[in-house]
C-alpha cells in the first residue's frame, strides 16, 4: 500500500474473495466487486453487482419451515470480457499459466487496474492490461478498457463481450441452501453493431432492470452475435501484431425502474450508452468527480494508519456518495460490496452519520429521510406488538417492515436456531441520536422541526410506553429486550427470549425522551401546536415522559454498571481454557452452541454493550445523564466498568474494536492503540475469518474515520459551539482534516501533541465559536487560531 494506491501482487485463489470485496468500485448508485471479467461465479470468484435499494423477496424451506427473506439483488453481470487465441480455450487465471499478475486500486482516481500475462497451450504470451471504473460523475455508467499485446508472435484472437443475466445470490456460503434466483423474464438483443442489451425484472418486487453495453476497438474487427439463454454476447475477431497493443473499450449503462423520470430502463440504458463519450473523456470527468469528493473529505494522517483510513474513506464514499442523496435508501451494513446480512440496514448508521454530518450533510439528511418515510410502518409495527409510538425494525430493507430472519445457521454445528435479534429495539434510539447529531452539525432546524421531531416524538413515545413502573424499586423498567451485545438473548433456562433493563437501552431511552422534550419546548408555538394535534400529544403524556426519563432503572453490581439485570449473577467463563482449546474465540456463541452449551449462561459479551454509552456520550454528558437518573457515575465507577467488560468480551464484531479503542482513548489511553490498530486491520486483514469477502463492514470503516475526527479531538457540537477536548495518542502524534460545519466548508483542524490549530476559509458566514477545556475562542472566516492543549 501507499498513500493513494492499494496493490496485490500475484494471484492467490484463496484470497480472491477478500480482494474482490476490497477492490469493489461504486458511486452510491451501484457498485461492482473487483472480480476478474473473464471469470464467472465459482468457488473462487464472485462478480457481484448491486444497486442501492434494489431488493427482492424469496421463500425457502428451512428446517421444515417456510421462511421468507428479502435480499439485495445480485444484478446481471456487466463485466464479462474474455479472450482466446487460436487454441480455442478462453484465458482464465485458473486454467492457463499466469506469468505475472498485479491488481492496483487507485483511490485518488477511483479506478482498478489489472496487469497480467497469459501463456497459451502453444507457449505464446499475451499481455493484458485492464482499467475499470464505476463512473462517479454519471452514476449509471461503468467502463472497462482492455489492452491486448502479443509478445513474440502475431495472429488472430477472439474477444467475447457479454451481459450475463444468469446470476443468482450465492455469495454467502451459509445462505446457499436458500432460494437465490431473483431475476426473471430475461430478454437480450443487439441494438447496433457495437451495442448489446439485456433487460429483466425481479420476481416479487417487480423492479425492472435494463443494461446496455457498447464495445469498440481501435482496429478493424469482425463481429457476430453470440446470444444465449439469459446472456447477451458479441464475438469480435481481431488481428494482433507482435508488440503492438490493441484496445477494446466496453461502456455499460445501468438503469432500473426505481430511477426517477425513467419509464423503460432498457430504453434509458440504450440511450445513455449511445450518447456516452469515449473512454478518455469519461475517465477525465470521473477523476474530476473523485477529486471534488476528496477535497470535501480531506484527511491527512501521515503514519502507517493513513493509507488504511483513506481506503476506509474510499469505500464509504463509494457506498454513500452525493448520488445517494437522490435515492430512498439506508445504510447497508456491508456496503454495496457483497451479500452478507442480505444488504440490510441495521443500526450501523450510528457509526456512519457522525462522519458524514461533517462532510456531506445532504447525504445524512437523505439517510434520515429514509427512516422518516418508514415512520408510519414503524408505528404500525408498534401497534401490532401492543405498544405505542414507533418500533423501528432491527433489520430494514425496502419498505420498513422487520426483515430480521426467523432462523440463523450456526456454521460450526450445522443447526438452524431461532433468531431473537429483532428484540434490539435500541435501533430506535440510534435513529433519534442521528437526528440530533445531524441537526447540531448542520444547523438544519427545518429538518429538526419537521421530520426530525416527528421521529423523535414517536420513538420517545415507544420508550415511555414500553417502560413499566415497578413499585418495589420505585423505578420504570424495560423488559424483554436484547442489547448491542447480541450474545445474550434470554436468561438461562428461560422459556421466552429477552432480557430486563439492559443498561444501554435504558440510558439511551432516557436520553431520547429528555432530548425530545427539549426540542418540543424549543419549537415555535404554531408548529408545536400542529404537531401535538397531529400526534395526539397532551400535557399528561409529557408529564409522564418527564418522570420516565428521570426514573428508568439502571442495574449495578459489584460497583459497576450491569449490562442488564442479573448479568453479575451469571457464571464466569474459563476464557484461558477456551482460548487454549480453540484459538480464535471471537464467535464464542457458535462455539458454545456447538458444544451443547449456551453463552446465555456466562458473563461474556460479543462486543461493547454498556461501554457503548462511552462511545455516544462525552464524559460530561454521560455523567449528566446518570445524575438525571439518580446515579453518580464518576471516573472511578466508569473505569471500573470498562475494566470489568474488557475482560469479558470476545470481540466477535468489527464494531467492538472501534468502540473499545474510542472508550480506552479516554479511560486507559496506553491501551487504546491495540484496539484502534485492530479496527484499522479488521477488513484489510479479514480478522473475522472470511467475512470481509462477503462484504466490507461499513460501520467499522466509518467508525475508524470518526475516531480520528471526533474521539481523539474530543469534538462535540453542543449549544452552537465546536467543543474540543483532545486526547492525542502517541501513534497519532500529528494529523489534520477538514470539516463542513453550519455553512462553513473546508474548516481545517490540525492536532499535534501540544497544539490545536483551526483555520476557517473566507466566507460571509458568522464566526465559529470554539470551546477548549476552560477556554472559549471565536474564529472568523478568513482567520486561523492556534490553541495550546491543556496538560494531561
Amino acid at each position: 500500500m501507499s498513500d493513494w494506491t492499494w496493490a496485490y501482487e500475484g494471484y492467490e485463489p484463496a484470497r480472491e474473495r477478500l480482494r474482490e470485496a476490497l477492490c469493489t468500485l461504486g458511486n452510491g448508485y451501484f457498485a461492482t466487486r473487483g472480480a476478474a471479467p473473464e471469470c464467472a461465479a465459482d468457488p473462487v470468484h464472485y462478480p457481484g453487482t448491486y444497486a442501492a435499494g434494489c431488493y427482492n423477496r424469496l421463500t425457502s424451506d428451512v428446517a421444515g419451515r417456510r421462511v421468507e427473506n428479502e435480499d439485495m439483488v445480485n444484478l446481471p453481470n456487466w463485466l464479462p470480457l474474455r479472450v482466446r487465441t487460436a487454441s480455442g480455450n478462453w484465458f482464465t487465471p485458473d486454467t492457463h499459466k499466469l506469468l505475472d499478475h498485479r491488481q492496483t486500486l487507485d483511490l485518488r482516481a477511483g479506478t482498478l487496474e489489472r496487469t497480467l500475462r497469459y501463456e497459451d497451450e502453444q507457449g505464446r504470451c499475451l499481455a493484458v492490461r485492464q482499467v475499470r471504473l464505476v463512473h462517479m460523475a454519471d452514476p449509471h455508467l461503468g467502463l472497462l478498457r482492455t489492452e491486448l499485446t502479443a509478445q513474440g508472435w502475431s495472429g488472430e484472437i477472439e474477444v467475447e463481450t457479454a451481459l450475463d443475466g444468469r446470476v443468482a445470490n450465492t455469495g454467502v456460503e451459509r445462505y446457499r441452501s436458500l432460494a437465490s434466483r431473483h431475476l426473471t423474464d430475461v430478454r437480450t438483443g443487439t441494438a447496433a453493431p457495437d451495442t448489446i442489451w439485456l433487460e429483466c425484472r425481479t420476481s416479487a418486487s417487480d423492479i425492472r432492470i435494463g443494461l446496455a453495453a457498447r464495445t469498440v476497438t481501435d482496429v478493424p474487427a469482425q463481429t457476430v452475435d453470440a446470444h444465449e439463454d439469459a446472456r447477451a454476447a458479441r464475438l469480435l475477431r481481431l488481428s494482433l501484431a507482435d508488440g503492438r497493443t490493441v484496445t477494446v473499450d466496453k461502456t455499460v449503462a445501468l438503469h432500473t425502474s426505481h430511477d426517477p423520470a425513467v419509464e423503460e430502463p432498457a430504453h434509458a440504458a440504450l440511450d445513455r450508452v449511445g450518447r456516452a463519450p469515449d473512454f478518455v473523456t469519461l475517465l477525465d470527468s470521473h477523476r474530476t468527480a473523485w477529486q471534488q469528493l476528496w477535497r470535501n473529505a480531506e484527511l491527512d494522517v501521515p503514519n502507517s494508519a493513513g493509507p488504511v483510513l483513506r481506503l476506509h474513506l474510499f469505500h464509504l464514499l463509494q457506498t454513500l456518495s452525493p448520488h445517494t442523496a437522490e435515492l430512498d435508501v439506508g445504510v447497508p451494513a456491508r456496503g454495496l460490496h457483497g451479500e452478507a446480512y442480505r444488504g440490510h440496514v441495521f443500526w450501523d448508521e450510528l457509526f456512519v452519520l457522525p462522519y458524514l454530518n461533517l462532510h456531506f450533510p445532504e447525504v445524512s439528511r437523505a439517510l434520515l429521510t429514509y427512516r422518516h418515510r418508514r415512520l408510519e410502518q414503524a408505528c404500525r409495527a408498534a401497534v401490532d406488538a401492543g405498544h405505542t409510538g414507533a418500533m423501528y425494525p432491527w433489520q430494514s430493507g425496502s419498505d420498513g417492515r422487520e426483515e430480521t430472519q426467523q432462523l440463523h445457521l450456526n456454521p460450526r454445528s450445522g443447526r438452524w436456531l431461532p433468531d431473537h435479534s429483532r428484540l434490539q429495539h435500541h435501533v430506535g434510539s440510534a435513529i433519534a441520536y442521528n437526528v440530533w447529531q445531524y441537526c447540531e452539525a448542520s444547523g438544519d432546524t427545518e429538518f429538526l422541526h419537521t421530520k426530525g421531531i416527528e421521529m423523535l416524538v414517536q420513538i420517545a413515545r415507544f420508550w415511555a410506553g414500553l417502560a413499566a413502573y415497578d413499585g418495589t424499586l420505585e423505578r420504570y423498567r424495560i423488559r424483554g429486550v436484547v442489547g448491542p451485545d447480541e450474545y445474550h438473548d434470554a436468561y438461562p433456562g428461560a422459556e421466552r427470549p429477552g432480557l430486563d433493563d439492559n443498561a444501554y437501552t435504558n440510558v439511551t431511552a432516557a436520553w431520547v425522551i429528555a432530548r425530545t422534550l427539549d426540542v418540543l419546548y424549543d419549537l415555535p408555538e404554531l408548529p408545536r401546536r400542529d404537531l401535538c394535534e397531529r400526534t395526539g400529544l397532551d400535557a399528561g403524556e409529557l408529564e409522564n415522559w418527564q418522570e420516565v426519563s428521570r426514573k428508568l432503572y439502571v442495574p449495578f453490581h459489584a460497583g459497576v454498571i450491569s449490562q442488564f439485570e442479573g448479568f453479575g449473577a451469571l457464571e464466569e467463563l474459563d476464557w484461558d481454557g477456551y482460548r487454549k482449546r480453540y484459538g480464535d474465540i471471537r464467535r464464542l456463541d457458535r462455539i458454545l452452541e456447538a458444544e451443547g452449551d449456551s453463552v446465555n449462561r456466562y458473563q461474556a459479551s460479543k462486543q461493547a454493550d454498556a461501554l457503548m454509552l462511552g462511545y455516544l456520550f462525552s464524559p460530561a454528558e454521560l455523567g449528566g445523564l446518570f445524575r438525571r437518573l439518580g446515579h453518580e457515575v464518576d471516573d472511578t465507577v466508569w473505569r471500573r466498568t470498562v475494566d470489568h467488560y474488557l475482560r469479558r468480551t470476545s470481540h466477535g464484531s468489527t464494531l467492538s474494536s472501534v468502540v473499545h479503542g474510542w472508550v480506552l482513548a479516554r479511560a486507559r489511553r496506553a491501551e487504546a492503540w491495540t484496539f484502534v490498530h485492530e479496527a484499522l486491520a479488521g477488513d484489510v486483514a479479514d480478522l473475522q475469518g472470511g467475512t470481509t469477502g462477503e462484504g466490507i463492514h461499513l460501520g467499522a470503516m466509518a467508525g475508524t474515520l470518526d475516531l480520528v475526527q471526533r474521539c481523539l479531538t474530543g469534538l462535540e457540537i453542543r449549544g452552537g459551539r465546536l467543543r474540543l477536548d483532545p486526547v492525542p495518542l502517541p501513534e497519532f502524534s500529528e494529523y489534520g482534516f477538514a470539516i463542513r460545519y453550519r455553512g462553513h466548508r473546508g474548516v481545517q483542524l490540525r492536532l499535534t501533541a501540544d497544539e490545536l490549530r483551526i483555520a476557517v476559509p473566507a466566507s460571509g458566514q458568522d464566526p465559529i465559536n470554539i470551546a477548549l477545556a476552560d477556554r472559549t475562542a471565536s474564529v472568523a472566516p478568513g482567520e486561523s487560531r492556534s490553541l495550546r492543549l491543556p496538560d494531561r
